[in-house]
């Protein structure tokens, strides 16, 4: 099948059976381990489905606005920002981040397996001009297989094949991990940390982490999962 990856789609996976348990999953492991030691700022989350990125930076102490297409995933991460103690310190806007522009720069911007309408390298070229000099730019995104190329707008997709603990669905949202019969992300949603930091011009960017790693989860049913991620952290100089 094929998707636009746009608002209606992102709004029905939302509406879907597996929403509560995207909605349940904890932060993305790889944040944890990257971001704790940085000094708390703003952040931007860009694609923050149900949050769980936006209330854990928001529980150490940054200020953070984080963005999503789907309206039904939003209303789930207001909630537990609000059972979290930490409403007051995020500001949720429902935005489609291939076209909205963010009003300031951010001492941090974020995301995690989104996937918007719009090419993955240029959505992340998009998200690295919204941080401030001297901030840092963080991506987890899925990692392309030998053979696999990432193509524009539309997609190739096996299932809305999301990912489990700290892990979104193929784009903004907390999946369980691929359903019976589906074979993970989209090739239009992955791409090589190489791809990324081509990106991102050594004259203006620091690159502190680039990491394509493996990792098991639980996924529905108890069954375990392998999800392949792609990691990039990089400085913005000043």
């Amino acid at each position: 099948m094929t998707h636009a990856f746009d608002k209606g789609y992102w709004e029905q996976i939302w509406q879907g059976d597996r929403a509560p348990a995207m909605a349940a999953a904890g932060a993305n492991p790889h944040l944890v381990r990257e971001v704790d030691d940085l000094t708390p700022g703003t952040a931007l989350e860009a694609g923050c489905g149900a949050g769980a990125e936006a209330i854990w930076l928001a529980a150490r102490g940054w200020r953070v606005t984080a963005a999503d297409v789907a309206a039904g995933a939003l209303a789930r991460a207001a909630d537990r920002a609000a059972a979290a103690g930490v409403a007051g310190r995020v500001r949720w806007v429902e935005a489609d981040l291939s076209t909205w522009r963010p009003p300031v720069r951010y001492d941090l911007v974020t995301t995690h397996y989104a996937h918007p309408a719009m090419p993955q390298l240029d959505f992340y070229e998009r998200i690295a001009s919204w941080v401030a000099p001297g901030g840092t730019l963080f991506i987890v995104g899925h990692l392309q297989h030998h053979g696999q190329h990432a193509t524009a707008g539309h997609g190739h997709d096996h299932g809305p094949g999301g990912h489990g603990p700290g892990g979104h669905d193929h784009g903004h949202g907390h999946g369980g991990g691929p359903g019976p019969g589906e074979t993970g992300p989209p090739a239009a949603a992955s791409v090589a940390a190489a791809d990324i930091t081509a990106r991102l011009d050594p004259a203006g960017w620091k690159i502190v982490t680039t990491q394509e790693s493996r990792r098991t989860v639980t996924g529905p049913g108890g069954h375990p999962v392998t999800l392949h991620d792609v990691v990039v952290r990089a400085r913005r100089r000043r």
